[in-house]
């Protein structure tokens, strides 16, 4: 019903910055909260950045300040932007949808990561 796609991921410096990209198609007026996971190796996966259809968004503590998560006027795409890169930073970020009846989506992740 939803298909999500990201792209973006590479390798940075710390202190640098990227910006990761998830393109939605599919049934996207099901939709009410976009968000950006992440999984660091050995870790569980965790919640990085969420932003509902009504604008509200949440950051985890350790990204807030860092990262924004927005969405382009055609509501396709879902933005991550990130700066001020740390190396506990890395990991694969996975892009994440959720309908208004309960459906979760993710998408295959996109790799990150921060090394000198």
């Amino acid at each position: 019903q939803v298909q999500l796609v990201e792209s973006g991921g590479e390798l940075v410096q710390p202190g640098g910055s990227l910006r990761l990209s998830c393109v939605i198609s599919g049934s996207i007026l099901i939709l009410n909260t976009m968000g950006w996971y992440r999984q660091a190796p050995g870790k569980q996966r965790e919640s990085v950045a969420t932003l509902t259809t009504v604008g509200i968004t949440s950051y985890a503590d350790s990204v807030k300040g860092r990262f924004t998560i927005s969405r382009d006027y055609t509501k396709t795409t879902v933005y991550l932007q990130m700066i001020s890169l740390k190396p506990e930073d890395t990991a694969v970020y996975y892009c994440n949808a959720r309908s208004r009846g309960g459906q979760i989506f993710w998408g295959k992740g996109t790799v990150v990561t921060v090394s000198s």
